[in-house]
């Protein structure tokens, strides 16, 4: 079963987390595309649904331009928003695509843009790929094999990089204490997510992966009640199994609120989930996080073939929804 913390802080939280979180539930393709896998070198699986060639950097940079919108709605009601987008696994593992497979110029330079765009409006955005390169090779991949996350060390290595951006913007630049204990490294076997879509003779033959991450941390001094001060709203790159919040609460030394969903939901529904909760209503909040997956940048919330209905709105509506949560 998979653990959501919904926007609850993670204080008191992090002892019901399972050994497994991942499940098969991680990689959610659009409901509308093929759950089509890439299958690699070496074992390696990619998510079909993601081309590696198409060039919707245009797009993308449309999307950042609406965030940059809700930034500042957000900076109006003195909450700072720090973006962090996953970054494709295909361009980080692209010796691992099948033979005769590439990633188009465009793809290959897509980071690059959305990170020069970002710094272009003013828009705060982690360096992920700078993020994952300082992961330790001998320690782990910076993605699991056959599934769709990144790994725990390049969740923790973005979180450490949040941690760092959010404190030169002069948040949470003294110790109080009140920072998630992390826990010691631990190994657990399972089949990957993208495995999980296989048939089960290919199933078989690609194996299980070796998913390094983290004991829950002994956080029984903190207390429950205590409000967060930075809220984590993403998918499931940032669910607590891969140690993401708990990394970024222990680097800032303050308690860390989540609301993740899967994948098909999208980001811009995530985020009004919060906003439009009691939780954030009561909040305090110094600080959003907010996590995107590069390959889904492109679509806003009115991308009728990758959301959930629920989740489908136009860009007027959806800024609309967001000014009356904040107002509130």
């Amino acid at each position: 079963m998979l653990f959501s913390l919904g926007a609850a802080p993670l204080a008191g939280a992090l002892a019901g987390l399972p050994s497994l979180a991942l499940a098969v539930q991680g990689a959610q393709a659009p409901a509308t595309k093929a759950q089509t896998i890439i299958e690699g070198r070496d074992r390696w699986l990619f998510p079909g649904w993601e081309s590696l060639t198409e060039d919707d950097t245009a797009g993308c940079l449309q999307a950042l331009d609406l965030i940059r919108k809700a930034a500042d709605k957000l900076s109006a009601a003195d909450i700072r928003t720090v973006i962090v987008i996953a970054p494709l696994k295909a361009r980080a593992y692209a010796d691992k695509l099948p033979d005769g497979m590439t990633l188009s110029p465009a793809v290959k330079g897509r980071y690059a843009a959305l990170a020069a765009h970002a710094g272009k409006i003013g828009l705060d955005m982690v360096d992920a790929e700078a993020a994952i390169a300082t992961v330790n090779p001998t320690d782990d991949t910076t993605f699991i094999r056959a599934d769709y996350h990144w790994s725990a060390r390049a969740a923790e290595a973005n979180a450490a990089a949040t941690a760092k951006l959010l404190q030169a913007r002069g948040l949470f630049t003294e110790r109080t204490g009140g920072g998630t204990r992390l826990g010691k490294w631990t190994e657990e076997i399972s089949y990957g997510d993208l495995a999980d879509l296989l048939p089960p003779e290919k199933k078989k033959a690609v194996g299980k992966d070796h998913f390094f991450v983290r004991q829950a941390g002994n956080n029984k001094d903190l207390l429950d009640s205590a409000p967060s001060q930075v809220q984590v709203v993403g998918n499931s790159m940032v669910q607590p199994y891969l140690g993401f919040p708990q990394k970024l609460s222990n680097a800032i030394d303050s308690l860390v609120g989540l609301t993740w969903t899967f994948g098909n939901v999208g980001p811009w529904k995530t985020l009004l989930n919060y906003l439009e909760s009691p939780a954030f209503k009561s909040a305090k909040i110094k600080a959003l996080v907010w996590q995107f997956n590069e390959g889904q940048m492109m679509n806003g919330p009115n991308a009728a073939t990758q959301w959930d209905a629920a989740s489908i709105m136009a860009e007027d509506a959806w800024l609309a929804r967001l000014d009356k949560a904040l107002a509130r």
